[in-house]
């Protein structure tokens, strides 16, 4: 079998954090849930990641510890090279990753790599957008659209429903990356991997 790299995306909205939070909290032995490096404050969002000033970002970038990161909504974003050791020793990795930065991933990390879309339908999605009170009507119109065009470049991935329950999700979450870990036995390298 072969550990795997889900890339787990979705429209702001979709509930990605929640079901990231909800698989934090399963007891699943080969699943880790990664942090991002983020240049926002620590208690900005809903996301569990871990805050840098722009500094050490930049620093971090330039030692080479970031296994993947780009810009997106005036911040940096990273994953650290830990991500490849927990890789290396058989552990399946969920990163909260972005439709416009797939193609990056996919270049580094090849098969290893699965490309998870959490679908939600356009009523739920308006109404968890107004609930959550971020954003003004017409804001909530725009991520709507946003959210009903895919990027350039977008591989096909697996289609996560996530209208229904969290607990639904989180069980047909572990069974689409489960059925994705046993399909193939490639052995993960960074960048470069190796069929055997």
């Amino acid at each position: 079998m072969m550990s795997k790299m889900v890339w787990l995306m979705g429209p702001s909205g979709s509930g990605k954090d929640s079901l990231l939070t909800a698989l934090r909290q399963q007891e699943h032995n080969q699943l880790l849930i990664a942090h991002r490096y983020i240049t926002r404050a620590a208690d900005a969002g809903c996301e569990n990641h871990i805050s840098l000033s722009e500094k050490e970002f930049a620093q971090r970038q330039q030692q080479g510890l970031f296994a993947l990161s780009w810009q997106a909504h005036h911040q940096s974003y990273g994953i650290g090279v830990e991500l490849d050791i927990w890789l290396e020793a058989g552990f399946d990795v969920v990163v909260n990753g972005s439709r416009q930065h797939l193609k990056q991933a996919r270049e580094r990390y090849g098969n290893a790599l699965v490309p998870i879309c959490l679908h939600v339908s356009t009523e739920v999605l308006r109404q968890r957008l107004e609930q959550r009170g971020r954003e003004t009507p017409n804001q909530i119109e725009q991520r709507l659209q946003r959210a009903t065009i895919s990027a350039p470049d977008l591989d096909p991935c697996l289609v996560l429903n996530n209208d229904g329950s969290l607990l639904q999700s989180v069980e047909s979450f572990m069974r689409l990356v489960n059925g994705q870990r046993n399909a193939n036995v490639v052995h993960f390298r960074p960048k470069e991997p190796r069929h055997v």
